[in-house]
């Protein structure tokens, strides 16, 4: 509930937005588990039918608009953006005494909570939510809507806000936060390797900066929790089957539960990770993974792009341009790889579109010169492949055709393309240029030569770096309110002001938004005898 103060035209947009963004926001892998959650998340009363809220004694919003999450967010913790400022309803911060300041208040801190405000009682809760006035008879902020609820749907809201006080999260303890990261099997050991370096030396500096180094931490009450908080990492390796990695999965987290997982590094399959910390309610910030896992109804799983999805849908708006007219296309990717999704989704899209697509999938010992034969045929090649076929193709004639080559799978401007094939080739790009990152890039790489870390990937351990540092940065405005979906909430809201976004350009995450990178480039090679690429289409959001 808002006081008019801190309201602005921003919550009211934001709400009307939300019901656009239901099923992304409102919805999650899990049905309600009760009538109270119901309404809180998803806008939907008791008896199924839409909740409905007035403003200024007009039908201002409905069903998914009308959800509180909308404004309250999931976790009832609220939230903050430049002026606005939305308070928390969780029942701990509604019906707790009032105090004089927040340190005298014995409930973690958040922006936006009212310390000298009279608690409320339900009865006063439900006047607050049906009529808009205070504990203390005052009307709350112009912005807040009514809303018609009935005694039955009340009590359930109500016991529902009850829930959301939680006295301890996992994972965390009077002297410690615990995080893992997450390795599947078929994950690339030199990048394992690689992200480790980074995860383990990032833990090491946090705990071995001075108590209250950081000047955020100096009031007491308020940053306590991270002065003799340490932070300790635990590294889950998957074995096996996938089909045994979520039974692999639930007893590490029995055994050691965390906060949240960070990192991680995935090979061709990384849907049971996804699906398990969906499960779990458990954060899983920006995995190093090419096929991310797409899904309307997710919350807990950030990624920084679509990966090889994305550099699929980049190919697919290049191809449709009316000025290169295709109507047919070859794709060579290995079976069983990343390539396989992107090159399925890519066919799918350019199908409909009426473009032949013919799929060559390669064996694990069959060479890429066989599958290019009569490649002529086609207007437009497509290469989901890993540098050594890339280099391979020197053995097969190059085409006359426009190639397309996955940049992610290729390995950037690293990519091994026979100099016979650079000029006819486009790579999908859907990171920053190498000119435009430098600077961006170049104060992980510092960091990595004097802690003496191998740069053996550059753009996981670039990432990982990022990743771990949005987590210091979120922790650090989250004060002791340790609440895995405060975490998520408060990366979506920090993102887009962070400055040092490594690889990409931006960084932005809106609710119900899982990838924060929206975009990428085609790029073509400035000279056919070297590797420099220069962008041949402008910044691409498909």
């Amino acid at each position: 509930m808002m006081r008019g103060h801190v309201a602005s035209g921003w919550l009211l947009g934001f709400a009307l937005a939300a019901s656009a963004l239901l099923s992304t926001f409102g919805a999650h892998a899990s049905p309600p588990m009760n009538p109270g959650e119901a309404i809180f998340r998803d806008g939907i009363a008791g008896d199924g039918s839409a909740v409905e809220a007035t403003h200024h004694e007009q039908l201002a919003m409905r069903g998914a608009a009308a959800a509180c999450a909308n404004c309250h967010r999931r976790s009832g913790l609220g939230a903050k953006e430049g002026n606005t400022t939305i308070p928390p309803i969780a029942a701990q911060y509604l019906f707790r005494p009032g105090a004089q300041s927040a340190d005298e208040l014995m409930v973690p801190f958040i922006d936006g909570m009212r310390t000298a405000r009279q608690p409320y009682r339900e009865a006063t809760l439900a006047r607050a939510i049906r009529e808009g006035i205070d504990s203390e008879g005052r009307p709350l902020g112009y912005l807040m809507p009514q809303f018609a609820l009935s005694d039955a749907d009340m009590h359930a809201l109500i016991d529902y806000l009850k829930t959301l006080d939680r006295r301890r999260a996992p994972g965390v303890t009077d002297t410690v936060l615990h995080f893992a990261t997450i390795i599947t099997p078929d994950a690339d050991p030199v990048k394992r390797r690689g992200m480790l370096d980074v995860l383990q030396h990032y833990f090491a500096d946090k705990n071995a900066a001075p108590l209250g180094a950081t000047p955020a931490l100096r009031s007491s009450r308020k940053m306590m929790f991270m002065v003799n908080r340490r932070w300790e990492l635990h590294v889950w390796e998957l074995h096996g089957a996938a089909d045994t990695w979520r039974e692999q999965l639930q007893h590490y987290l029995a055994q050691q539960p965390v906060f949240a997982v960070i990192s991680g590094l995935g090979g061709r399959n990384w849907a049971p990770v996804h699906d398990f910390c969906e499960r779990e309610e458990v954060p899983c910030l920006f995995p190093n993974v090419e096929v991310p896992v797409e899904s309307e109804h997710d919350f807990y799983s950030m990624y920084f792009s679509r990966g090889v999805l994305l550099e699929a849908q980049l190919i697919a708006q290049r191809i449709r341009e009316p000025a290169r007219p295709v109507r047919s296309v070859l794709q060579v990717y290995r079976a069983g790889d990343s390539g396989e999704a992107a090159a399925q989704l890519l066919a799918t899209t350019l199908r409909r579109q009426g473009i032949a697509v013919d799929n060559r999938a390669l064996s694990a010992n069959a060479g890429v010169a066989a599958a290019l034969r009569n490649a002529s045929h086609a207007d437009a090649v497509v290469l989901w492949l890993r540098p050594p076929d890339l280099a391979a193709l020197g053995e097969a004639p190059h085409p006359s055709t426009a190639v397309y080559v996955s940049g992610i799978m290729g390995g950037l401007d690293r990519a091994p393309l026979p100099a016979s094939w650079r000029a006819n080739a486009r790579l999908a790009y859907p990171v920053d240029l190498p000119q435009g990152r430098r600077v961006r890039v170049d104060y992980a790489f510092g960091w990595f030569a004097i802690r003496h870390i191998p740069v053996v990937d550059e753009r996981v351990q670039a990432d990982t770096y990022l990743a771990c540092g949005l987590l210091a940065e979120t922790l650090s405005h989250m004060v002791d309110a340790f609440v895995r979906d405060y975490l998520v909430e408060r990366i979506d809201d920090m993102l887009e002001h962070r400055i040092l976004t490594g690889y990409y350009p931006r960084l932005t995450l809106a609710p119900g938004q899982r990838f924060a990178s929206k975009g990428g480039y085609i790029v073509r090679y400035a000279e056919p005898d070297r590797l420099r690429v220069v962008a041949d289409s402008d910044w691409i959001v498909p």
